[in-house]
């Protein structure tokens, strides 16, 4: 029988929090450090994009897919009692977190799901203009990878190749990139449960399944370990999604930062609309059992990978 150890959603969050903060200042230092110090900060109009992509980076979020990146690298450090990662999993964390906002900077637009307001505040292109946010996504994009290339990362050239190519498969058509396409054409299809399954998990689960596997793979983890961890990562990646479901009709906009009901309002395939709200939701507690499941190998040490599967169903943003 599955345990279900007791979670403190609070305990969690403040180590969220923590982390969420240190990748921040990687970003800060990244972004706005690089740009100081660069050709690039004469008085031109480039310093209108740096304050777009500050505007997206900056507005808060929860850095969920940097802390499972930290999160797998140090799972797996301990269980082969390396005690270290071997590289850095905060700039790792970094270059994931700007792939991820520039998906939000662009998911926004209004040739996409034209979203006025993210985490809070205008979306970029409602603060500066569409080109500008285009621009913002782009440059974003590209900083992700350019982040994994340096050493900082990790001394080994072949783990940075490694890893950069998981995160540009879960950016692409295999993944958020493809996955938004089928999300914008179910707009005018009826799509069946695995037709929902299958378009969530390219669009939300791909790159949290990167993320956990690059968290291995900065610390030298085998092909089990790889193995096991992208797999509880693409059932993460569902519960977050089914979870974000339930908040789009559940939830008010104050309480998470954007507009709330919109997803049912234009016929977006969603697990809601498929399931209903208790179906949904029992779906949802199944899939944290399945990912507390996947962990089990790790015995104790998942404990704090078994607390983000709880946190991301039952989180209230």
């Amino acid at each position: 029988m599955r345990q279900i150890l007791p979670f403190n959603i609070t305990a969690f969050s403040k180590v969220l929090s923590a982390n969420g903060l240190a990748v921040e200042a990687v970003l800060r230092e990244t972004l706005c450090g690089g740009w100081a110090r660069g050709e690039a900060a004469k008085a031109d109009s480039r310093q209108r994009l740096v304050a777009a992509m500050g505007h997206a980076l900056f507005a808060g979020g929860k850095r969920f897919r940097p802390f499972l990146l930290k999160s797998c690298a140090e799972l797996c450090a301990r269980w082969s009692n390396a005690g270290e990662t071997g590289g850095d999993p905060l700039l790792a964390g970094a270059a994931v977190e700007c792939l991820h906002t520039y998906s939000l900077v662009h998911d926004d637009l209004p040739a996409m799901d034209d979203d006025d307001m993210r985490r809070g505040q205008p979306s970029v292109h409602k603060a500066f203009d569409e080109a500008t946010a285009i621009l913002a996504g782009d440059a974003l994009m590209t900083l992700a990878f350019e982040i994994l290339v340096q050493p900082g990362v990790h001394p080994d050239p072949a783990v940075r190749l490694e890893m950069i190519g998981l995160l540009s498969r879960a950016a692409g058509v295999s993944g958020m990139a493809g996955g938004q396409m089928l999300d914008l054409a179910a707009e005018n299809l009826v799509l069946d449960f695995d037709g929902i399954k299958n378009l969530q998990q390219l669009k939300t689960g791909a790159l949290i399944a990167a993320s956990c596997e690059m968290g291995a793979v900065l610390a030298g983890g085998d092909s089990a370990e790889r193995t096991c961890l992208s797999a509880y990562g693409a059932k993460l990646g569902l519960a977050f999604q089914i979870a974000d479901d339930l908040l789009d009709v559940e939830a008010a906009a104050a309480d998470i930062g954007k507009a709330t009901a919109k997803d049912v309002g234009k016929g977006k395939a969603t697990f809601v609309a498929h399931l209903g709200t208790d179906g949904a939701r029992a779906l949802l507690n199944e899939t944290v059992g399945d990912c507390i499941d996947l962990l089990a190998p790790f015995g104790e040490r998942a404990e704090l990978l078994i607390s983000a599967a709880r946190f991301a169903a039952e989180r209230d943003r």
